[in-house]
């Protein structure tokens, strides 16, 4: 049979044909995709290696760049040399002054007052017999002016045990490094052997709240002897006195820890400038009951005269201004203040006060214009500049360079910092 030959290929065999082209085509696409993924993900593991080191080091060339040109400074630490004035003065502080006057020497003062109540149970001591009283001598010492005691005052010992003198006695004046003494013979508030006791020191009750409850003290070398113990006790006037002496002691301790906590921590309130007042005190045990034991209640009023240390402090630090150069500038550090009683009048409502105060001072520095003067200089010339333009009021200068490569102080006056020591 003859072969037939088309000039066109028939529909069925063109579209096949046509088919796998296609085919082909997408196969190929594909595998350069593939291809193409391949060779990416292998260039995104490989490390630039040879980039790295150039990148490093630009970054440092920035980085110091920075440094160099931007983060330069100098500090320079200044001493300056320090005068201390002191000064006392007399001021006063009154309860109808609200301000602090430097030129009537006044600050403001507080008045205060406050009325306590307490009672406490004490020991009767009396013998039936009245017999057994211990006896002794003491040494009786004053660090203050001069003093008279009449005859049954009495001491009372650091174990809670009371004497009384036998004569009336003149002590003579003294110092705290050097007190006056005098001896004098004591006998047992009352019988028994608990007051044969071995040496002791001893205070006055009847001059507390005065100053010389501190400055007259007494001492005894040896034991007081021939006390003993009676079968019946019973209330001695002296029990009753003492128990007063005791209790109003007592309370005004309490009166003056109430008159304190009236007060901001700001205040002072000097022991000699506080006053106390016996409004009412006494027992329901008369002299001479038998009994074992007796309550005795008082009732004190405090009144105080108190001051700010801040008003104190101001009116100090005001002073010292107004006694030193116009260009000096006060050293808050070495400020220093305190004070003293000198004269008390709570009727009129003042305190006098011995004051004593004292603070460094030095030459007033103007830092701005300073800096000025110390841009684009090294070390000995900011040195120099420094002492020329303080000349004797600067003991001491140190400069300090940042990076550690610098040798000049910045241009800029902001990178220029100046740190007064002290």
């Amino acid at each position: 049979m003859t072969k037939k030959i088309y000039d066109v290929k028939p529909p069925r065999v063109a579209r096949k044909t046509e088919r796998d082209i296609k085919e082909f085509l997408n196969t190929t696409e594909k595998k350069k995709k593939e291809v193409t993924k391949v060779t990416r993900r292998k260039a995104e593991k490989h490390f630039p290696w040879k980039v790295f080191p150039i990148a490093t080091a630009g970054v440092l060339v920035l980085l110091c760049g920075v440094l160099y040109f931007k983060l330069q400074k100098a500090t320079i630490e200044i001493w300056p040399s320090v005068e201390t004035l002191s000064y006392t003065q007399t001021i006063t502080a009154d309860k109808s002054v609200d301000l602090v006057n430097l030129s009537e020497n006044t600050i403001p003062a507080k008045y205060i007052e406050i009325e306590k109540t307490d009672s406490q149970e004490f020991s009767a001591t009396g013998n039936a017999s009245n017999e057994g009283k211990s006896t002794g001598t003491i040494t009786i010492y004053n660090t203050s002016t001069a003093l008279s005691l009449k005859a049954g005052t009495h001491f009372l010992s650091d174990s809670g045990k009371y004497f009384k003198i036998l004569a009336k006695v003149n002590i003579p004046a003294g110092t705290k490094s050097k007190p006056g003494s005098i001896t004098a013979k004591v006998e047992a508030a009352e019988g028994g052997d608990s007051y044969n006791i071995g040496p002791a020191s001893f205070s006055v009750p009847k001059l507390s709240g005065t100053n010389f409850y501190y400055s007259v003290t007494a001492k005894s070398t040896e034991a007081m002897t021939g006390g003993y113990t009676g079968d019946v006790k019973k209330v001695t006037d002296d029990d009753i006195a003492l128990a007063k002496d005791a209790v109003v002691e007592k309370v005004s301790a309490v009166a003056i820890e109430e008159l304190k906590k009236e007060l901001d921590a700001d205040y002072v309130l000097l022991d000699d400038a506080v006053s106390y007042i016996t409004v009412d005190s006494g027992t329901k045990t008369k002299s001479g009951a038998v009994t074992e034991k007796f309550s005795y209640t008082a009732t004190v009023k405090a009144s105080a005269l108190a001051f700010k240390k801040s008003d104190l402090d101001k009116y100090a630090k005001d002073y010292i201004i107004s006694q030193m150069s116009e260009d000096n500038t006060i050293l808050d550090s070495s400020f220093k203040s305190e004070s003293t009683l000198k004269s008390l009048d709570l009727s009129d409502g003042k305190v006098v006060l011995d004051a004593s105060f004292s603070a460094g001072v030095y030459k007033s520095i103007n830092k701005n214009s300073l800096t000025l003067l110390l841009t684009g200089k090294n070390s000995s010339q900011i040195t120099e500049a420094v002492n020329n333009n303080l000349t004797d009021s600067v003991s001491r200068v140190r400069v300090n360079f940042w990076p550690f490569w610098v040798t000049k102080s910045p241009k800029s006056q902001k990178s220029v910092n100046i740190e007064l020591k002290f």
